[in-house]
């Protein structure tokens, strides 16, 4: 979209995976031809289980994995195909908050240096400057400047994801990759991160890619919600749409898991899936998801279903999308 902060079109990932008792190589296919567009402070939610792509998509969305076809656009740039990115430019729009907000902090680093670091590699030089961002930052996202001279093991798991914010913001990008930033958390303190995160949307114009398998932190959050299955989307359209409407099996199994869905009472118990997830190294044929699905028909064993429109901005991938209710 000429629009889009960011495109992704038939975006692959695959990796070649070795036995080690023999049998030759396989494709792991992580990523399987995705196609996704996210506009300029707009929140889009990305669910599904664990072990569906949505990690290995954001790293390949951040430039650390190559995709093995398909293309990617942030900001006008192609950071695909055989011309490597601008890794500068690319850091300042897009950046990541990630999970566990310990591991991704260096332990030997004070909040200051891990904040003004970044500053100082993407050229400003001047150190009332990069103090004054510093310390406006930590202001931002509800840190003392007292704390700046603190190291990662002296604060609590919320401050360190706060800490892992800030570090995120300081080159004020665009585009910010939420990778189940408060998963990690004690749940006491994860609607703190929550609100803190959609105040900074609202204040500096960020998007966010929300990737989450909790979604009732996606539904508070996200202006579209986009869902995955064996490294493909299954179904995307509006937060409500999604909640209220969904039409892929796999969503309402999502939605049906939730505890007290409230509204979402319509849902039966039978719509729950069966099983678990299959191996991205030997996917079902047709559609991935019909070992697990109560509507399974021969022609789901078949063939895989074209991504076909619900309503306006409302997509799915089932056979049976205008018969789900």
């Amino acid at each position: 979209m000429a629009e889009g902060l960011l495109s992704l079109d038939d975006l692959a990932v695959h990796f070649k995976v070795g036995n080690a008792l023999g049998g030759g190589i396989k494709t792991l296919k992580a990523v399987d031809g995705v196609t996704l567009d996210v506009k300029p402070g707009e929140c889009l939610g990305l669910v599904g289980e664990s072990g569906c792509g949505k990690s290995t998509l954001a790293l390949a969305i951040m430039g650390l994995l190559p995709p093995t076809r398909g293309t990617i656009g942030i900001d006008g740039q192609q950071i695909s195909g055989s011309t490597p990115p601008d890794r500068m430019r690319m850091a300042r729009t897009v950046q990541m908050v990630f999970q566990d907000p310990y591991a991704s902090l260096n332990p030997r680093q004070t909040v200051r240096r891990t904040l003004a670091d970044p500053l100082r590699l993407h050229g400003v030089t001047d150190k009332a400057e990069v103090e004054a961002r510093v310390i406006d930052m930590m202001a931002k996202v509800g840190l003392r400047s007292e704390q700046a001279d603190r190291y990662p093991h002296e604060f609590s798991g919320g401050q360190r994801q706060r800490i892992g914010i800030a570090r995120a913001l300081i080159l004020k990008p665009k585009l910010v990759l939420c990778d189940e930033p408060v998963s990690a958390l004690d749940v006491s303190i994860r609607a703190q991160i929550i609100n803190l995160l959609l105040e900074l949307k609202d204040e500096m114009g960020l998007a966010y890619i929300m990737i989450s398998h909790d979604l009732g932190v996606v539904e508070h959050v996200s202006d579209r919600v986009a869902v995955m299955y064996l490294g493909r989307i299954v179904e995307q359209g509006g937060w409500q749409e999604i909640f209220e409407n969904p039409r892929h099996p796999y969503t309402r199994a999502l939605i049906a898991a939730i505890p007290d869905p409230f509204h979402r009472a319509a849902i039966s118990a039978d719509a729950k899936a069966r099983g678990e997830i299959a191996s991205a190294l030997n996917p079902p044929p047709g559609c991935h998801f019909h070992p697990r699905c109560p509507l399974k028909a021969d022609i789901c064993t078949a063939e895989y279903p074209a991504f076909g429109e619900v309503s306006p901005g409302h997509r799915a991938a089932c056979h049976f999308r205008d018969r789900v209710s």
